[in-house]
């Protein structure tokens, strides 16, 4: 085996990034550095300008993460106490700290098997007068069934949010993902499929109203033009300018690291096919994931993931504890056993290396170290590239 393939490859190696980036990175922290300007400025102005003409949206509101983005949007969509919430328990638990962020209650509904995402079906059950909103995950990069949860939400009276925090670029039925609902929630946390070198998020809307509270919330409830006049009671939750900054430089490139990604998806598909192990659906008309992360679906996951860690291959798990199980929703009164589907994903779901500039070979390379995993196989075909 050679030095390279005996070297760790790591489920996200953001390194590879920034030699592409490294020249016009540092000429633009030299002129926000001698400009003193840090918050609030032009280029925060520019990067939601541009942000919401990829959206196709009117509006865009750079804040300080993806879970800020989500409760802000929430709040500015009536959530709050004596409310309630409704999304999934197989997410991030950020989108559920989102909800609780409002003081509204989360309810839970269960995934669809085969896309992970909301099974919007289940709305029928859960959806009633306080209900504030549901808050639809596209979860590893694929949409939620958007068309289907809006006619249910549609008919009674309830606003859509997108968790958009995996989904950059997305496309369902001929439009962007943050372009589906009331608003579209966006983390830029660096491992996303557009990432800061820090923290960020956005609130992407055509709703005028929406985006103004939102502005408003994100610096201290302050009115326009007047940042001593308090019209509500906000915090401080802004996207500053050099987070602003590296998103613009690097945001022509996301949609040509959507298309790289998606050519790394297909190599896995190719290569791990006949295997025992669940694949991740293919996109389905008129639809594109973003492949923000691949994850396949197995038994005995820990026992070959410790083969895979073995092997030098980083992988992760998205998410090995539903939401509603964790010991700090306990109060929520949910069980073992009320989500099936989010509880039979959380213990098989195994997130394989996938980031941008990830080679055909180091494909090769994980699939040959799961498949030695799973069938007991000695071919190594990852040396040849």
């Amino acid at each position: 085996m050679s030095a390279v393939a005996q070297a760790t490859l790591e489920l996200f190696d953001l390194t590879r990034q920034w030699p592409a980036l490294r020249d016009d990175a540092l000429r633009t922290f030299e002129r926000i550095a001698a400009a003193g300007r840090f918050s609030l400025g032009a280029e925060l102005e520019a990067f939601e300008a541009e942000f919401a003409r990829y959206c196709e949206t009117t509006h865009c509101v750079g804040v300080a993460n993806g879970t800020a983005a989500l409760a802000l949007a929430l709040r500015a969509l009536g959530a709050g106490p004596g409310r309630e919430v409704v999304t999934v328990a197989h997410t991030f638990v950020g989108t559920v700290e989102a909800i609780a962020a409002t003081g509204a209650r989360p309810v839970f509904v269960d995934i669809d098997p085969d896309t992970r995402c909301m099974d919007a079906s289940a709305l029928d059950a859960v959806l009633r007068p306080r209900t504030a909103a549901v808050l639809a995950v596209h979860l590893y990069g694929r949409p939620a069934p958007m068309d289907a949860i809006r006619a249910r939400c549609d008919a009674a009276g309830v606003p859509v949010v997108e968790d958009a925090a995996q989904a950059h670029g997305a496309f369902l039925g001929g439009r962007r993902a943050g372009s589906l609902g009331a608003a579209g929630c966006f983390s830029f946390y660096p491992t996303k499929p557009l990432g800061a070198m820090g923290d960020g998020g956005a609130v992407a809307t055509d709703d005028p109203e929406l985006a103004a509270v939102v502005r408003s919330l994100r610096h201290h409830g302050s009115a326009p033009g007047d940042a001593n006049r308090h019209e509500r009671v906000g915090g401080t939750e802004r996207l500053d300018e050099l987070q602003a900054a590296i998103l613009r430089l690097k945001l022509p490139r996301l949609d040509a690291e959507a298309l790289e990604r998606g050519e790394l998806a297909a190599r896995y598909r190719e290569q791990l096919a006949g295997l025992p192990l669940d694949l991740p659906p293919a996109d389905a008309p008129g639809e594109r994931s973003v492949q923000h992360l691949f994850v396949v679906e197995l038994a005995e996951r820990d026992r070959v993931r410790d083969a895979l860690r073995a092997d030098g291959i980083g992988t992760g798990v998205h998410y090995p504890t539903p939401v509603h199980l964790q010991p700090a929703w306990r109060g929520l009164g949910y069980a073992a056993g009320d989500l099936p589907a989010s509880e039979r994903a959380a213990a098989r779901v195994l997130s394989l290396p996938m980031f941008t500039g990830l080679q055909d070979w180091e494909i090769d390379r994980v699939c040959a170290a799961l498949r030695r995993a799973l069938t007991g196989a000695s071919a190594d075909v990852y040396g040849a590239r």
